[in-house]
């Protein structure tokens, strides 16, 4: 039996080599650095180096303690909630819709066109499309401000980007026209795995194209949706299907916003660089790690116990 394994290794090793290769990345971006985790207990210094990690002082639940008693900790916890709960229910049906209406298309070119374009956008960095926003929505000279002055609907300049109100939502709409193209692709791989003779039966009974996507489409993509929606969930305080809470917080954050705009993440990058607190941040990144696999477990269980599906 060892005599077959390793023939067929053999047989494999270039594509072995593929995946060590993802194993020593992850080993060394991923596994390696949670060793720091263990600043989040003690008193680490920046001048003691990597070996302050281990032989720092021991100060148990301290720095947790002083984030959740810290002045700022329900606002952020209010943010980063209100941010990722917005796009967690706007930006999760987007796909499943754009994907179930792309296999209602019966012309390929218009097909192919439409979903190339649709997810373009996510190859976009979003320091690009936070320039895109900036000049879009700028209250001088901004397109968005300048067409709703030439039709009259305002009189005035709206301050879109410094303004908290309108925060959220060029956030959460901003995430769907980037992300919604690339997660479409996943839900109509699972379309196209749908026995045919099933909507063929369908059509043959007398069945409208709404009463298809119904009863055939739908409950035949359901496993995908759980699985997409668990791991969604699990990632809910980074930003669920729709990329970073940071790097849009971070990017179209300023100081006119920033009671809706300073999310944990952006906290923990304040006082841990700018403030050089690395013990204290590092603590809060835990906590909202911690969260996150929580989340992950409970999101999982509901999901058996409603659907009989889930990840493990």
């Amino acid at each position: 039996m060892k005599r077959n394994f390793f023939r067929m290794y053999w047989k494999q090793r270039y594509l072995q080599c593929l995946v060590l290769i993802g194993i020593v990345y992850l080993a060394i971006f991923s596994y390696l650095p949670m060793f720091g985790l263990l600043m989040a207990f003690k008193k680490y210094s920046i001048t003691s180096g990597i070996s302050g990690i281990f032989t720092s002082e021991w100060v148990g639940l301290k720095y947790f303690v002083e984030f959740v008693t810290d002045y700022k900790f329900f606002t952020l916890i209010k943010n980063t909630l209100l941010l990722s709960v917005l796009k967690l229910v706007f930006t999760f049906p987007a796909p499943i819709l754009l994907a179930v209406l792309l296999n209602e298309v019966r012309i390929p070119l218009f097909k192919r066109i439409v979903q190339t374009a649709s997810y373009l956008p996510y190859f976009i960095s979003w320091v690009i499309v936070a320039g895109f926003i900036t000049l879009f929505f700028s209250s001088t000279n901004g397109v968005v401000n300048d067409l709703l002055i030439a039709l009259k609907i305002v009189n005035e300049p709206i301050q879109f980007m410094t303004s908290p109100k309108y925060f959220l939502w060029i956030a959460v709409f901003s995430a769907i026209w980037k992300d919604t193209g690339w997660w479409a692709i996943i839900f109509l791989a699972a379309i196209t795995s749908i026995d045919q003779t099933m909507y063929e039966a369908a059509e043959i009974d007398g069945a409208s194209r709404l009463l298809k996507i119904w009863h055939i489409t739908l409950p035949g993509i359901k496993s995908t949706v759980t699985v997409v929606l668990i791991l969604a969930l699990g990632n809910l305080l980074g930003g669920g299907l729709s990329g970073s809470n940071f790097e849009q917080s971070f990017l179209l954050g300023n100081p006119g916003n920033i009671d809706a705009s300073e999310i944990i993440q952006t906290y923990v990058l304040k006082v841990g660089l700018s403030e050089g607190r690395y013990s204290y941040s590092t603590a809060v990144g835990l906590m909202q790690s911690f969260i996150s696999v929580l989340l992950i477990f409970t999101s999982n269980f509901f999901s058996k116990k409603i659907t009989g599906e889930g990840l493990f």
